[in-house]
């Protein structure tokens, strides 16, 4: 059996190395030069699935505690497991209670713990949300890690190729399209999401920070040499130009907000990602005549693919295809 996935974002690659590591023989195909060009750059690279419960139903959770093993397996060493923070300023502290009446997996930590777990913020919170079992990658680090793995294990990539050779054939097609699949599945639709990368050796946290606030939450997210990707916004729309004015003043006040240090941070690099969802916000596995589609990962790229990738194999594996020749080109947009 071979089968050729449409798609190299974290979606694709996920699916790619479950499949391989079960003996099938996987083809990646991307119009893009490089894996993860796509919305899955862009990603915050939390895997966080007690703190995603919050705005979420109780899938995101369980489908995503196992994740961090996941990626643990996939690329040794990239997986960094110091929980996430959860902080609000002092006249939106009601957000802390809101959000912990929504989820579970914390601990509740005064000022004297915030300043143990993070030095550079200590005397700047009195009270703060603690969920030690989540974890973070930086994802391009971790698709780049994948790619090779998969290269490894030999799985052949078309990258930067809009199709392949007529008479090529494939037991199934699986679809990770990303927000490409927008336009032909029913019920996804697409969300923008926009980030900054900061960059300043004024200040130091070595784990996820999210402020709550009840207009414009964000997260901080440590990446190397001194930089931070600060996310992100949900927009209810599929344009993907570039960021706006609002979104970046309200990045910059927040950030400084958690921290004055980063009022002279540079702004490196500013992002745009479209996202794509279903009414429910939950990823899913789909039919398709010529094989599965996965679709709909909307921010939960890195927390679910894992599991979007082993429903995928178990339905692969129990399941018989006729051949597919992939013509006409497919389509080709952000990769999830």
């Amino acid at each position: 059996m071979t089968v050729l996935i449409k798609g190299a974002g974290v979606a694709g690659l996920a699916a790619a190395f479950e499949l391989s590591r079960r003996g099938i023989a996987v083809e990646v195909i991307d119009t893009a030069e490089n894996v993860g060009a796509g919305a899955s750059s862009y990603a915050g690279g939390m895997i966080a699935p007690y703190c995603e419960r919050e705005a979420a139903g109780e899938a995101v959770l369980t489908l995503g505690l196992s994740a961090a093993d996941w990626w643990e397996e996939a690329v040794p060493g990239e997986v960094f497991r110091r929980g996430t923070l959860v902080i609000a300023a002092g006249r939106d502290s009601g957000e802390l209670d809101r959000f912990a009446a929504r989820t579970r997996g914390y601990e509740w930590v005064g000022g004297n713990t915030i300043g143990e777990l993070e030095p550079d913020l200590a005397g700047r919170f009195e009270r703060a949300l603690f969920f030690p079992e989540e974890a973070h990658l930086d994802p391009r680090k971790a698709m780049d890690g994948l790619y090779t793995a998969l290269v490894e294990r030999g799985v052949r990539f078309h990258l930067g190729s809009p199709d392949l050779p007529s008479d090529t054939s494939f037991s199934a097609v699986v679809e990770c399209t990303g927000a490409a699949a927008i336009a032909t599945t029913t019920g996804l639709r697409g969300v923008r999401g926009e980030m900054l990368f900061l960059e300043t050796s004024e200040i130091s946290v070595s784990r996820p920070v999210r402020l709550l606030h009840p207009r414009h939450p964000l997260y901080i997210v440590p990446r190397d040499n001194h930089r931070f990707m600060v996310g992100a916004t949900m927009i209810e729309t599929d344009d993907d130009g570039p960021i706006t004015a609002r979104s970046v003043m309200e990045f910059l006040n927040a950030a400084y907000a958690v921290h004055p240090a980063f009022g002279e941070a540079r702004v490196v690099e500013m992002g745009v990602g479209v996202r794509p969802a279903f009414a429910d916000n939950l990823p899913r596995v789909l039919d398709r005549d010529d094989g599965f589609a996965i679709a709909g990962m909307y921010r939960h790229g890195f927390l679910l693919a894992p599991a979007m990738a082993r429903q995928l194999a178990e339905k692969l594996c129990g399941a018989e295809h006729p051949p597919f020749s992939p013509n006409p080109p497919f389509r080709q947009g952000a990769t999830q």
